[in-house]
C-alpha cells in the first residue's frame, strides 16, 4: 500500500511528495508533523517518540536491559538489529569494497566513510552521496 500525502494551509497548498509505504509509517509522519500531544514520552529523560515499541528499547538502554546476547564472545545487545551488526566482527569475510581503490571492509558504514576519504585523495569532484 501506498499512501501520498496533501497538506493544505489557509494560504497555500503543498504536496508532500514522501510516498509512505507502510500504514505505520503514515501514522509515524503524523504524529511527527500535527500531533505533538499524543508522542510516548520517556519518564526518565523527557525524550519523545512517535512509537510506543521505540520508546520501550529507549528505556532498556537507561536500564541496562541486554536480552541479546552474541554466541561467539560475551558481549551483550538491546536489539537483534545491534546484535547483527556486531557478527562481522568475528569473520574474516569482507563483503564491501571501495570503488577506487578496492579496499575490503567488512561493515557498509566502514566502506562509506572510507570511500568519500579516498575520492578526496583519488580528486574526484561532483560526487554526491
Amino acid at each position: 500500500m501506498f499512501v501520498f500525502i496533501l497538506l493544505q494551509s489557509r494560504t497555500h497548498v503543498d504536496t508532500v511528495q514522501t510516498v509512505l509505504s507502510w500504514p505505520d509509517q503514515l501514522k509515524t509522519q503524523l504524529l511527527k508533523s500535527h500531533n505533538e500531544g499524543t508522542w510516548f514520552t520517556c519518564d526518565i529523560c523527557q525524550k519523545k517518540f512517535s512509537r510506543k515499541q521505540v520508546l520501550e528499547v529507549h528505556v532498556q538502554r537507561h536500564q541496562a536491559v541486554k536480552p541479546y546476547v552474541c554466541s561467539e564472545c560475551p558481549k551483550r545487545f538491546c536489539t537483534a538489529a545491534e546484535l547483527r551488526q556486531h557478527h562481522p566482527v568475528h569473520s574474516e569475510y569482507k563483503q564491501f569494497s571501495c570503488g577506487l581503490c578496492d579496499r575490503l571492509y567488512k561493515r557498509k558504514k566502514a566502506v562509506k566513510k572510507h570511500f568519500k576519504k579516498c575520492l578526496v585523495e583519488h580528486g574526484v569532484t561532483g560526487v554526491v552521496l
